[in-house]
């Protein structure tokens, strides 16, 4: 099965833009598009930068409305995450962008918001190991491998579930586990190699550093030279044979 390459970057803020554009640019050189996961409503001059990214050729994912809220839809009920969903909607038209895509914050959303995102005429929901097709019911299945350096030294990110009052709110999505920065790149590689979804995920402040975006190009440039071929999160199953039919959110 081929593989596919997701690259994500979430967060872009004023005091991150110029790493994040020099990240979006090298993996311009590589023939490799970005998702933007674009929270509406802070800077205008990063409205300016998705805008212009989206023209060339990127994708944007509409993720979440209120930045306050780490994990917004990880439990929201219909109603409420409807609401929020028009709100936000409203206010990425407002900054000349629309979507279809949507990657709830920390990658967590419970099944009513899933129904919520198919009635407002959605039709990608990217979570924590799965992308799924809501107008086809098809869910091709991939964890997302955070790629990073802002994180204490020598440590790496690993996703878990939150225990009953055992971790705290920081925890809910992910802890830190000692290791060298290359299982990052290792993780990748085991991705590109069993074929389907390769996703890396890049945090804006991670983007801004050197050290951060070497650390991206090089998983990148892995993926890459085991032939997983790049795409968005607006087509991430185009050529993918392993789609599975859902039968129930979970």
């Amino acid at each position: 099965m081929e593989a596919s390459l997701l690259v994500s970057l979430s967060g872009p803020g004023a005091r991150t833009l110029d790493g994040c554009a020099a990240l979006a640019d090298e993996l311009d050189t590589r023939g490799v598009p970005l998702t933007v996961l674009h929270t509406p409503g802070g800077s205008r001059r990063v409205a300016e930068w998705v805008r212009a990214r989206v023209a060339r050729g990127d994708a944007v994912a509409l993720h979440g409305y209120d930045r306050r809220v780490p994990a917004e839809f990880a439990s929201l009920r219909g109603h409420e995450a409807g609401l929020r969903l028009i709100a936000a909607t409203a206010a990425l038209d407002s900054e000349g962008l629309r979507t279809d895509v949507f990657a709830p914050p920390r990658w967590r959303i419970t099944p009513e918001g899933r129904d919520a995102l198919r009635r407002h005429g959605f039709a990608v929901c990217a979570e924590d190991s799965v992308v799924r097709d809501l107008r086809r019911g098809e869910v091709l299945r991939g964890r997302v491998h955070a790629i990073g350096v802002n994180r204490r030294p020598g440590m790496r990110r690993t996703a878990v579930r939150r225990g009953a009052a055992m971790l705290p709110s920081w925890a809910s999505r992910s802890v830190v586990a000692p290791t060298g920065e290359q299982e990052d790149v290792t993780a990748v590689l085991r991705a590109a190699r069993r074929g389907g979804l390769v996703r890396i995920a890049v945090d804006a402040p991670d983007a801004a550093t050197p050290d951060g975006r070497r650390m991206v190009l090089e998983a990148v440039e892995a993926a890459l030279e085991l032939g997983a071929r790049p795409r968005t999160y607006a087509a991430p199953g185009a050529a993918i044979a392993g789609a599975q039919p859902s039968p129930a959110d979970a």
